[in-house]
């Protein structure tokens, strides 16, 4: 079989990263139009999609913002929500470790769940080293271009309806993530790690300004490096 070509492994990412950007879909929707609740601008909104692109962080800040939670504690929910990024840039550095640091940083940029999940399920199937970063950049390029076309959608439709929470879309945030992490569960470590923080999030639901989210992640991180250190140092 002839060797694929820059496009087709481009296009191949587009395709094989569909069914999670269709999940993401009505998440995108449900920001913009929580931003423009929240009391946001169209600038600002987008700006924020633009520039930050990061879906569950965007999310939860313009939800706390939207509760009038304390700046301090949006900053320090947004931050460990995307700790999980240092955990997909230490399984991807091997692999992109020989391109040009300014492609390397336009590909951190776009790193999201969905498309980690891609590449990811790519890295452990065949494939050509060489035409990873295409393949990758066709799945972020789609991904980004999808999240600024809902954010721009969810505004607009925020203009014209109101408590856009009653509307149920949040639920996309649930079943993508459900779907993107389950897989990647791997080890008894990593079980843990949901478990806690899936369990410890129910029961500190109603604490104020949302500060059980961040308890949550705290411990659930606590255990799963307590879990893979006890591992390790039983082989």
């Amino acid at each position: 079989m002839r060797n694929a070509t820059p496009l087709e492994s481009a296009l191949d990412g587009v395709r094989e990263s569909l069914p999670l950007v269709l999940a993401s879909v009505p998440f995108g929707i449900l920001y913009g139009a929580l931003a423009q609740a929240s009391g946001l601008s169209l600038f600002t909104s987008m700006a924020m999609s633009l520039v930050v692109f990061a879906g569950s962080a965007q999310f939860v800040a313009v939800s706390l913002l939207l509760s009038a939670t304390p700046i301090l504690v949006i900053v320090l929910a947004t931050f460990f929500i995307n700790l999980r990024h240092l955990m997909y840039s230490a399984h991807l550095t091997e692999h992109v470790r020989h391109l040009p640091a300014p492609l390397r940083a336009l590909l951190a940029f776009w790193l999201t769940d969905e498309t980690f999940a891609t590449v990811a399920n790519k890295i452990n199937s065949n494939f050509e080293p060489k035409l990873l970063h295409y393949y990758y950049l066709g799945s972020a390029i789609f991904m980004y271009v999808n999240w600024q076309v809902c954010s721009y959608i969810g505004y607009e439709i925020g203009l014209q309806l109101s408590d856009p929470l009653s509307w149920g879309l949040d639920i996309a945030l649930v079943v993508a993530f459900i779907g993107v992490i389950t897989p990647a569960l791997v080890n008894r470590a990593m079980w843990l790690c949901a478990i806690t923080a899936s369990v410890t999030a129910l029961i500190t639901h109603n604490w104020p300004y949302q500060s059980g989210l961040i308890f949550s992640m705290l411990l659930a991180i606590f255990v799963g490096v307590l879990a893979s250190y006890k591992g390790a140092s039983k082989q």
